[in-house]
């Protein structure tokens, strides 16, 4: 059998991306079921939005660095939307903004929050092992990641119904981060998914876009883990937030 007769077709590599979110997606992770279903606390609540600030906050930086290594200006100016979709054209505008509104609400102080210093281990491994995947690994790979967004519209859905239903300590309001997003997700996910099945032209590459998919699923799935078992099991490590703990950026008191 041809090398050639190996490669899967367009619609055939779509199709194992996709099988790629039924399987792995963090929407079946059990935190995700006990946030969503209304059986956190008030406090696992907490963590979860402090923790996932982190990623929020480091998405741009991860897309900046696969901008700068993108040789055509079109794809730049596409790819340029998911910062400004982030950081905003302004001061007090985009999801990184919003996010800390909802984190706010919910009792930190923003410097607590932008300086990462109550994150989970678990939640900084995971993060910075995704913008270093997206610096080191191939441009092919690095956007390839990003097709979790495939699967981001429903997840968001049913988490802002499922909180809105089952918590009286958020509304609307503080949950306006993912307002945008199901749009936005489609739009990036259009774009990523074109790109890979348009550059991926060997089995090789496609072997190497399932396989960051997998990874990036991965990514989201280890911070759930460590929500779980800092915040449901109650084994919090030295340096993270503790639930009740009076927080300030420099000290826990």
């Amino acid at each position: 059998m041809s090398v050639a007769a190996l490669q899967l077709t367009s619609d055939e590599l779509e199709a194992r991306l996709r099988q790629i979110g039924a399987n792995r997606y963090h929407n079946l992770h059990r935190f995700h079921h006990r946030l969503h279903g209304g059986q956190c606390t008030y406090e696992e609540v907490q963590a979860w939005a402090l923790n996932r600030y982190y990623y929020q906050a480091m998405i741009p930086i991860k897309d900046a660095t696969i901008l700068t290594r993108m040789p055509n200006p079109e794809d730049r100016r596409q790819w340029r939307k998911r910062i400004e979709d982030h950081d905003g054209r302004e001061e007090s505008d985009g999801g990184i903004e919003r996010w800390l509104k909802l984190t706010g609400s919910l009792g930190f102080p923003r410097d607590y929050v932008t300086s990462a210093q109550g994150i989970l281990p678990g939640t900084r491994f995971a993060v910075e092992a995704y913008t270093e995947f997206c610096r080191s690994r191939s441009l092919l790979q690095a956007i390839a990641s990003s097709l979790t967004e495939l699967f981001s519209p429903a997840i968001i859905n049913e988490r802002v119904a499922g909180m809105l239903a089952h918590y009286d300590f958020v509304s609307k309001e503080t949950l306006a981060y993912f307002s945008q997003r199901a749009v936005q997700a489609k739009r990036d996910s259009d774009f990523a998914l074109d790109y890979v099945k348009k550059y991926a032209a060997t089995r090789a590459e496609q072997n190497s876009v399932i396989a960051a998919l997998e990874f990036k699923c991965s990514v989201l799935w280890a911070q759930l883990d460590a929500l779980w078992s800092a915040y449901v099991d109650g084994a919090i490590p030295p340096g993270a937030w503790v639930p009740g703990e009076k927080t300030t950026h420099g000290q826990a008191a």
